[in-house]
């Protein structure tokens, strides 16, 4: 068995270059502090926090939708409900388009997040689950023979 270390990078195609690096450069250098690793005109890539966020040009300008075939959103892992709340309102004052506000949510015991989109629609989430989320409900619950048997 391999253990995974996480994901290096994601990789995003945007239709406008210079709207979505307004957008990405105020979320992932002003906000969440990455660094530039590459800004040219067909590449933005800032990494940080063990993460890699890079978008280059689309080659199809067709307008992305979470159903079709290939990624549905990106979630940020933050490390505490204020800075959800932060985040929501460092969104807002982007004007980006917010889905859903900061909430309490289901998919594990304190799972708190605000999911919005980018310039192409792409969603992105941001959460804050404590402790150990769903590492400790795949230990205990039925949804432990699910994944156990993969």
């Amino acid at each position: 068995m391999i253990d995974l270390n996480g994901i290096a990078h994601i990789q995003l195609s945007v239709r406008d270059m210079a709207v979505s690096r307004v957008h990405y450069h105020a979320l992932c250098v002003e906000t969440f502090g990455m660094a530039i690793q590459y800004d040219q005109p067909d590449c933005f890539y800032c990494i940080g926090g063990r993460t890699g966020i890079m978008i280059t040009p689309a080659e199809e300008p067709e307008a992305f939708h979470p159903r079709r075939a290939g990624l549905h959103h990106l979630c940020f892992r933050l490390r505490s409900e204020a800075d959800v709340d932060t985040l929501h309102d460092r969104l807002v004052g982007m004007g980006a388009k917010i889905i859903r506000p900061p909430e309490l949510g289901s998919w594990a015991k304190g799972y708190y997040s605000v999911l919005w989109e980018d310039p192409d629609g792409i969603r992105l989430e941001a959460n804050f689950v404590p402790g150990r989320g769903n590492l400790d409900r795949l230990k205990a619950g039925p949804i432990a023979a699910r994944y156990s048997e993969s």
